[in-house]
């Protein structure tokens, strides 16, 4: 699988590098402070972070961001009534330049998310990788949330243009 927005100033760039991980990159026009401030911030997150072509509402964001931290997001979901919960924890973090969690809600199956921040005059390139466990694992993960990272990054490219 390799999908780029190509009708994006900066397209971004799916692509599955094995069995078991895929990687999405997108050079975002603003500095990795500010970029990771909208990763590591609650109420900065939460307006990015769902595509909006998705029908998807985030009923609660809770993120503590730092080593050893947890967080918590529950969507609402027509097939969850109780809502849909993703939860984790940060294995580690280096502000402004990367952020590594594990993705607890698929019990052993669930992935480690890696992203990194590079500054590059004054932009920064995001790599955002997903690991998984098992093929199967990674499948579903292609055929569910990775499809809307490229609407994410457009809404945080969008956020951030507009100075938030």
């Amino acid at each position: 699988m390799a999908s780029a927005n190509s009708t994006a100033v900066n397209p971004t760039k799916v692509e599955r590098k094995s069995d078991l991980e895929f990687v999405v990159t997108r050079v975002f026009d603003a500095p990795a402070r500010l970029v990771f401030e909208a990763w590591s911030n609650p109420d900065l997150f939460k307006r990015w972070w769902v595509p909006e072509g998705a029908g998807l509402t985030l009923l609660s964001c809770e993120m503590d961001v730092r080593t050893g931290g947890k967080y918590r997001l529950v969507f609402a979901h027509p097939a969850a009534p109780d809502g849909m919960a993703f939860f984790g924890t940060y294995q580690e973090v280096v502000p402004g330049k990367r952020m590594v969690w594990s993705n607890e809600e698929s019990g052993d199956q669930g992935g480690v998310t890696t992203v990194v921040f590079e500054e590059r005059d004054g932009r920064t390139l995001v790599t955002y990788s997903e690991r998984y466990p098992t093929a199967e694992a990674l499948d579903e993960a292609l055929a569910g949330s990775a499809e809307g990272l490229p609407e994410q990054f457009k809404q945080l490219d969008a956020m951030l243009a507009a100075g938030w």
